[in-house]
């Protein structure tokens, strides 16, 4: 493919569209992390509401979990096949599908229903979390690429913070008045419906292929290749040979399983030690996600002004165990507002390690597909999730939340020694930098200088 045109340094621009893409993308992510969360945080109305166990209702949140695993290889297989406007419009439809077979569940023997419909929203949220990596990689530039990866990781968890606050207020607990009840769950059904239902038409009319015009030299040289170059099976076969990236892929697995499940069962920790504060163990799980944010926006920003992808990992992750200490000795002090501070700084290293996982994820696997690597990242910690809240959901049950907690902090400490162990090699920095010694095919070989000097200037200017 690269053979026929030694052309001079193809033309790069950025496309005007790209931040409707990323906004839209980001707000029907919002609305499947909503769909998560919103039973977990109040566990005890919901078991109340269908007549069922804890245990069940924690299904409905680890159904995301379960439905990923076995997906993700044919989700990411579409959406490198059939691309990105095809695999976003059926994130964003099954979606809104999900939502609105939930507004049919609203009574209380209907459990298997809500559990259904909860598994379409599963099956969505498989063509949603891939894609963070593949918006900002084929709509941003090189210079702004991982923050628009941390704004689309955000909306997913937005979704989750929202799905923390509003629920406690739109369905206090009310297990004297069923009926009540159900009118207060079918506000929050009804309403995620029509939003979602919304934003699968603005998905239509906004979602396109990729712009016109590669926004970085690293996509150009990708679009230069041939698409019969391009194994889907080789690409995976050769990421599984990629060293770094497995170490990578375990660790990354341990921290998002482990805040997956603190997430899960937050409501249940808080409310063995707090009786009667659905409403707290919300906001406390809104901190949580909230300070996750603004953590994920600044690691964003670090990564994209310093490219120290390495060492930035593994500052994040040893912050994130001693958050997860803290948290664990102080949560039965008797002061909510220690859980409150504490939660906020586990929240913000927990989450903003999400997207540095996903761009360092690249970084080393240039230039295989990003959907793949994203997704086995995210394959890896569903399967950490569903074992660790399974786990830690039991010792919290049986002994105490302390107990579920350790457990934690165990496999925290084995991913810290993990991420220690990644090479770091940042195969697209250097053919964004124009350092060529890469195995791409389609390489310009005529002025390998300019582009680096053009580099050095953006950085100087930031």
């Amino acid at each position: 493919a690269g053979g026929g045109r030694p052309q001079a340094r193809l033309e790069t621009r950025l496309s005007r569209r790209r931040l409707a893409v990323l906004a839209v993308f980001s707000c029907y992510s919002l609305v499947n992390a909503f769909q998560w969360i919103q039973y977990s945080i109040l566990s005890n109305v919901f078991a109340g509401f269908y007549g069922v166990s804890f245990t069940q209702i924690d299904w409905l949140s680890m159904v995301y979990m379960v439905a990923y695993v076995p997906l993700i290889l044919p989700a990411t297989w579409l959406l490198d096949a059939r691309g990105l406007r095809l695999t976003a419009l059926l994130g964003a439809g099954l979606n809104a599908l999900g939502a609105w077979l939930k507004c049919g569940s609203l009574a209380p023997q209907r459990y298997p229903l809500t559990l259904a419909a909860q598994a379409v929203c599963a099956v969505a949220q498989v063509f949603i979390l891939g894609l963070p990596s593949r918006i900002a990689s084929v709509w941003f530039g090189p210079t702004e690429v991982s923050t628009a990866c941390a704004v689309a990781v955000l909306g997913n968890q937005l979704g989750t913070a929202i799905g923390f606050l509003l629920p406690p207020v739109l369905v206090p607990n009310t297990p004297n008045d069923i009926d009540l009840m159900a009118h207060n769950i079918g506000i929050m059904f009804y309403g995620t419906a029509i939003v979602s239902t919304l934003l699968f038409f603005l998905t239509g009319v906004v979602f396109e292929e990729k712009p016109k015009y590669p926004p970085s030299h690293s996509q150009a040289v990708l679009q230069t290749k041939a698409p019969e170059d391009y194994s889907y099976k080789q690409s995976i076969i050769n990421l599984f040979k990629n060293i770094p990236f497995i170490l990578l892929l375990i660790s990354y697995g341990i921290m998002t399983g482990a805040f997956y499940s603190v997430s899960t069962l937050l409501n249940q920790m808080i409310v063995t030690h707090y009786e009667g504060e659905e409403v707290n163990a919300g906001r406390i799980g809104l901190t949580l996600v909230v300070a996750g944010m603004v953590g994920s926006i600044i690691c964003g920003l670090w990564l994209d002004y310093t490219k120290t992808y390495k060492q930035t990992t593994l500052i994040v992750y040893i912050l994130s165990f001693i958050g997860l200490l803290v948290f664990t000795f102080t949560l039965d002090l008797g002061y909510l507002i220690v859980v409150f501070v504490t939660g906020g700084v586990l929240g913000f290293f927990m989450t903003g390690y999400l997207p540095l996982g996903f761009e360092f994820a690249v970084e080393i696997t240039y230039p295989e597909s990003e959907g793949t690597s994203s997704g086995l990242l995210n394959a890896s910690a569903q399967i950490f999730g569903i074992v660790f809240t399974l786990v830690q959901g039991k010792l919290t049950t049986d002994y105490s939340p302390r107990a579920g907690n350790i457990f934690l902090c165990a496999w925290i400490f084995v991913g810290i020694i993990l991420t220690a162990l990644i090479k770091s090699d940042l195969r697209r920095h250097n053919v964004n930098s124009g350092i060529m010694n890469l195995d791409v095919k389609a390489v310009p070989v005529e002025s390998p200088v300019e582009p680096e000097s053009t580099t050095l200037k953006i950085q100087s200017a930031l």
